[in-house]
């Protein structure tokens, strides 16, 4: 971290190479600290303090760095949170918004749905049950705290066993059943 600081003459001595890594570094504190409180209203003002830039320069150099803006990061961030709360399916869509830093539940669906391509309502919930039922969604992703627990229940009941509860390579403990519609189905333990 004491290769970014010194005296003026210090650090602007320094080769191009140099000052680049210098602020390489700054813009990702400052992408750590969004990822750490992406839940806080957005304050670019702040973060741009943080690193010693004023708002614009950090927003241009982080935009170049990154591909985006702090803010636009950050509501990336939160739905990729959100579809994670989302996965779970114990919390309705406003709680989500909620729970992620959103403020407004229309932003929130905008952005959801331009970054993931579905909108993140109830509805969408009913379609993907009724496509399971037919046969016709290859396969879906869930979540549980007692995996074994659901996977005594699950293999006493008529559906295909393709993977008992394991412990991935990754930290994810997993398994995966076969539905009678021919929907592979991935359950992993909530953590």
């Amino acid at each position: 971290m004491s290769y970014c600081r010194g005296t003026i003459t210090e650090v602007t001595g320094r080769s191009k190479p140099a000052r680049r890594l210098c602020g390489l570094v700054r813009l990702r504190r400052v992408r750590d600290r969004i990822d750490r409180e992406y839940p806080q209203p957005p304050d670019v003002e702040a973060l741009a303090r943080g690193v010693n830039m004023s708002a614009g320069h950090l927003s241009r150099q982080f935009r170049f760095a990154y591909g985006d803006s702090p803010y636009g990061y950050l509501m990336t961030r939160r739905i990729e949170r959100a579809m994670a709360l989302l996965r779970r399916g114990d919390l309705r869509v406003t709680e989500v918004c909620s729970a992620v830093g959103c403020s407004s539940l229309g932003t929130f669906c905008i952005r959801f749905a331009a970054l993931v391509g579905v909108p993140p309502t109830e509805e969408e919930r009913r379609t993907i049950s009724e496509m399971m039922a037919k046969g016709t969604y290859a396969s879906i992703l869930l979540a549980t705290p007692d995996l074994d627990g659901v996977f005594e229940r699950l293999q006493a009941s008529d559906i295909e066993i393709v993977q008992e509860p394991i412990d991935q390579p990754y930290g994810v403990r997993d398994c995966a059943v076969r539905a009678a519609a021919g929907n592979m189905i991935c359950i992993q333990e909530a953590r």
